[in-house]
């Protein structure tokens, strides 16, 4: 007999069954086991989602969307919402609609409704097809954010814990708002804004009843029930929407009646996401957007960028180029045109405009076209004599000159004898710049010009002081700037703040201006600069009751025409010219003329503000120090040697024998007409007579063939003008009391 053992024994006596065979214990492991599994499985999903400060995001991925100073979109890339409108400004029946088409029990359910599941179920299989879906607005909006749209169990999965999760962070009332700002509409549109502009051509807040369930039919299936596509799906959509609003109690029977028998009116227009303003600085920005955020937030993209532009500016600076190149462009053979406008005070980029055409060329004549810049290169010479002591009223010997072999020529290759720093700057005296640059140095000239603004490498030659290192049209109108601000410079830049997904701060701009030069050096040389606009060769530049500083510029043969002038609240530049640097037949005043088109209209109820006081000049110390050049062979000719025939005295000069006239103009980069002439684009300026320009008319050359001209900041000399001062008329035929003809009317006013 065999014998049990004794806890078997006890269990039979008692008649109880082991653990491990008894049902709870089975079923307790599996419900246990199926928590731990649940718990393990939704752990595991959680940690492939975002971060829940990430769950508020208001933009999509890979979107990018770049805004004006005024709040005004410029551009947009990606599947971007133009429109981001709060959820009061969208109208009560379209918010209901979409919740009646899509989730009905949106204010009951924690992101995921079961009920509806089922629902949807039942009616899909009644229909025997899909004609209701079973996530919610809240899944919806999770998918539309952080999910892509491939059809898998595992994708579900982290929509339904994404949804649940979303629940928590945000109210109701912001997951619809960010919902109907983003959800595909089909034809392009992005958001319940940009689809009733695509299909109706109409804001939100004017579309009917009938058109709101249009667009609320459209979420499930965009290009199935598309009205402009398929209009009978799209009736019937609508129709189904309608219905369940009234069955929701949303609208009254006799309104669903009215909707339903309303017609499909459509009246298409592209979406307005594609647009794009103002395009030079929108790519500008992009070019930008490096230097403030890294390459992983560019590339996950969502970001909203604000920036300087001043729209109505925009506008402005983009007419007046266009004017320039329509009139001035034709009879001067120039095909090109720039115009940046910055605030000097914080360097704000206010303007933009970077050519002719950006759907023909997207080259950005602003900010990568290098150039030479003639004449305006001046200032940063007489800057940098001013800041070591000199005054303006320091004279030079206007006379024949060549230094190691370098000899600057002026344009009507006549000399005025001896002339003061200020007269030779109004005039644009090219030895005169040239020997104040021998006098202070290469070193103090160049390093006040970078610190200034300047970025572009300067080279230190003679010719520096004729403008012969090219520069880009941004950074000498930004080192302009510092003129005008008393001596500070502020870094241009055309952002204000970059925003990532959710709405938050990631780059804000903090530019410190710097001291690039002493205040009373600025105030002396916008005094002087003030002068080239009132009495000189920027005389078309003039604006009334305000304030005008500016230099003109011409580089060799006319191939670049500028002006940079400036007002205390606003710096411009202008370049006129031509991308395979052919010659012009023009000169700066039509940059001047450009610049003067651009600001009248600009400072339209701007404050009129004044310049600082010229400061004493008795008693004055430099801050710069002069590093004197010492050249290596001089040749001073005395005015007297030089014959009235300008033809003769180039045959005479031994370095330029046998060459022709161009050759010799080529050879002096920069050479500025020395007219003081009026030239004003408004008629009732031309009678104007200038102080300065009394002793000019003596000074005049025998007019040359415009193949011959080498810089001109005033008119060509062969145009005919209607002048009534003898002082104006420098370099001209003479004045003509004739009505002018229909070409010259064409022309630039003078």
């Amino acid at each position: 007999m065999k014998i049990l053992p004794s806890k078997m024994r006890v269990n039979r006596a008692t008649g109880t069954k082991p653990l491990y065979r008894r049902f709870w214990f089975w079923a307790g492991l599996g419900v246990s086991g199926g928590i731990a599994a649940s718990i393990y499985g939704i752990s595991l999903i959680d940690r492939t989602l975002p971060d829940q400060s990430e769950l508020n995001a208001v933009f999509r991925e890979q979107t990018l969307t770049i805004k004006a100073a005024d709040g005004s979109i410029l551009q947009q890339q990606g599947e971007a919402t133009r429109e981001q409108l709060k959820l009061e400004q969208i109208p009560d029946n379209l918010k209901k609609a979409f919740i009646a088409s899509e989730d009905r029990r949106f204010r009951q359910h924690n992101g995921v409704d079961p009920q509806g599941i089922v629902r949807a179920g039942l009616n899909n299989l009644r229909s025997q097809g899909v004609v209701e879906g079973g996530s919610t607005i809240t899944q919806q909006l999770t998918r539309i954010l952080f999910l892509k749209q491939e059809q898998t169990i595992w994708r579900k999965l982290k929509e339904v814990r994404l949804a649940q999760k979303m629940e928590q962070e945000l109210t109701k009332d912001q997951i619809l708002e960010r919902y109907l700002n983003l959800v595909y509409l089909g034809s392009g549109a992005y958001g319940v804004a940009d689809a009733a502009w695509v299909y109706f051509s109409k804001s939100p807040d004017q579309l009917s009843l009938a058109e709101m369930a249009t667009i609320a039919g459209l979420a499930p299936a965009p290009s199935l029930y598309a009205p402009d596509k398929n209009p009978e799906a799209a009736k019937r959509r609508r129709d189904l929407v309608l219905l369940r609003m009234q069955e929701d109690k949303v609208i009254t029977p006799e309104q669903r009646q009215a909707a339903v028998q309303e017609p499909l009116t459509l009246k298409s227009s592209s979406p307005k996401r594609v647009q794009v303003e103002s395009p030079y600085f929108t790519s500008y920005i992009q070019k930008e957007l490096p230097k403030y955020v890294s390459a992983n937030v560019l590339k996950s993209g969502g970001l909203l960028v604000e920036t300087t532009l001043n729209p109505s500016w925009q506008k402005v600076a983009e007419e007046a180029v266009a004017k320039t190149l329509r009139n001035q462009g034709r009879w001067e053979n120039f095909k090109q045109a720039a115009m940046v406008a910055i605030d000097p005070r914080n360097g704000e980029i206010k303007a933009m405009v970077g050519g002719k055409d950006f759907g023909k060329n997207q080259f950005n004549r602003v900010t990568q076209a290098q150039r030479q810049p003639g004449s305006t290169f001046k200032g940063f010479v007489y800057a940098t004599a001013i800041a070591t002591g000199k005054s303006p009223y320091d004279s030079y010997e206007d006379a024949p000159f060549v230094v190691d072999g370098y000899e600057p020529k002026n344009y009507s290759e006549n000399f005025r004898g001896s002339m003061n720093i200020r007269d030779a700057l109004t005039r644009s005296v090219n030895i005169v710049a040239v020997k104040v640059l021998i006098d202070v140095g290469f070193t103090p000239t160049i390093k006040l010009a970078h610190e200034m603004g300047i970025k572009s490498e300067l080279k230190p030659t003679y010719s520096l002081a004729l403008g012969s290192n090219e520069v880009n049209l941004l950074e000498l109108t930004s080192a302009y700037g510092s003129f005008a601000t008393q001596g500070l410079h502020a870094e241009p830049h055309g952002i204000t703040r970059i925003l990532n997904r959710q709405g938050k701060v990631i780059w804000s701009a903090n530019f410190k201006s710097k001291r690039a030069l002493d205040a009373d050096s600025a105030a002396i040389m916008t005094w002087m600069l003030r002068n080239v606009v009132e009495a000189g060769t920027g005389g078309a530049a003039q604006l009334d009751n305000r304030q005008v500083a500016g230099k003109t510029g011409t580089s060799d043969e006319a191939r670049d025409l500028w002006f940079i002038g400036y007002i205390p609240q606003m710096v411009t530049g202008v370049w006129l010219g031509n991308d395979d640097n052919r010659p012009t037949y023009g000169s700066s005043s039509s940059a001047a003329y450009t610049w003067h088109e651009f600001m009248e209209k600009a400072v339209e109820g701007m404050p009129v503000e004044k310049f600082p006081k010229r400061p004493k000049l008795d008693g004055r110390k430099g801050t710069i120090k002069a590093q004197s050049i010492k050249p290596k062979q001089i040749l001073n000719r005395s005015i007297a040697s030089n014959d009235d025939d300008s033809e003769g005295e180039s045959a005479r000069n031994s370095d330029e024998s046998g060459s022709s006239r161009r050759r010799r103009s080529r050879r002096s980069y920069s050479q500025e007409e020395q007219q003081s002439s009026d030239y004003t684009p408004k008629r009732r300026r031309r009678d104007r007579s200038e102080s300065s320009s009394s002793n000019s008319s003596s000074e005049s050359s025998t007019p040359r063939r415009r193949s011959r001209r080498v810089e001109s900041d005033s008119p060509p000399p062969r145009r005919t003008r209607r002048e009534s001062s003898p002082a104006n008329s420098s370099g001209s035929s003479g004045s003509s009391s004739s009505p002018p003809s229909w070409r010259d009317r064409l022309r630039p006013p003078q």
